[in-house]
């Protein structure tokens, strides 16, 4: 398969020392041997790191649940799939007879995890800053979409003011319950009350703003679910 590995690596702009690893990468299990699933469990650790470290840099203003949410949008399957078929990796896939008969190279699932074993077999083969590089070329189309579009989720605290305003009910009260633990260590229990409708949550956080934003979602996701 040298030839469409270097069709492959020419799109990725990545050349590869070890063909070997590029071979891995791209046989399903379907084919026997050695197969591309180890790969894929590297890959899907590799990727998440890399669209977290971008997302941190890139929205400074976003908490830990927004950039969560942001992160698992970018890497989940139905994101994935496309980006390797905008790589044709389909037609790169070593795959057993039945895997082959039935369409599996354009099964969005094989898809998916072969992309995540690609991305693990660049780092093992050039390290993390090549990976770093394939990576962000292939999504930074979609992070910057993102930034354009203000796609930071609004958080929760945010979310339940908003929710009731429109509603034209009173705005909840958030009261510190208790504070325990060490000075370094500290956890804080807040309770979120809407005096208008009679209910009340609790959170708890390292700090009193995750408290309050662990309440007003447990709250908000009560009156939605209601």
């Amino acid at each position: 398969m040298r030839q469409p590995a270097d069709r492959l690596s020419n799109t990725l702009a990545y050349e590869f020392t070890d063909r070997e690893l590029l071979d891995v990468a791209l046989t399903h299990r379907s084919a026997g041997g050695s197969h591309n699933e180890r790969l894929e469990f590297l890959g899907d650790t590799i990727l998440g790191f890399v669209i977290a470290e971008a997302l941190y840099g890139r929205f400074p203003d976003a908490d830990e649940g927004q950039l969560s949410r942001l992160r698992a949008g970018l890497v989940r399957r139905d994101s994935l799939a496309p980006l390797a078929r905008g790589l044709q990796l389909g037609q790169y896939l070593q795959l057993g007879p039945g895997e082959s008969r039935s369409g599996g190279q354009s099964r969005d699932s094989i898809l998916a995890d072969a992309l995540e074993a690609l991305f693990a077999a660049i780092y093992l083969d050039g390290g993390l800053q090549s990976v770093r590089r394939v990576v962000l070329a292939l999504f930074r189309a979609r992070i910057d979409e993102l930034a354009a579009k203000k796609m930071v989720p609004k958080d929760p605290k945010t979310q339940l003011q908003e929710h009731l305003q429109a509603h034209k009910l009173e705005l909840p009260e958030y009261r510190v319950l208790e504070v325990s633990g060490e000075q370094h260590s500290q956890l804080f229990s807040v309770r979120c009350s809407l005096p208008g409708l009679g209910l009340q949550s609790t959170g708890t956080g390292s700090s009193r703003r995750r408290a309050e934003q662990q309440a007003a979602r447990r709250l908000l996701d009560e009156m939605r679910n209601a």
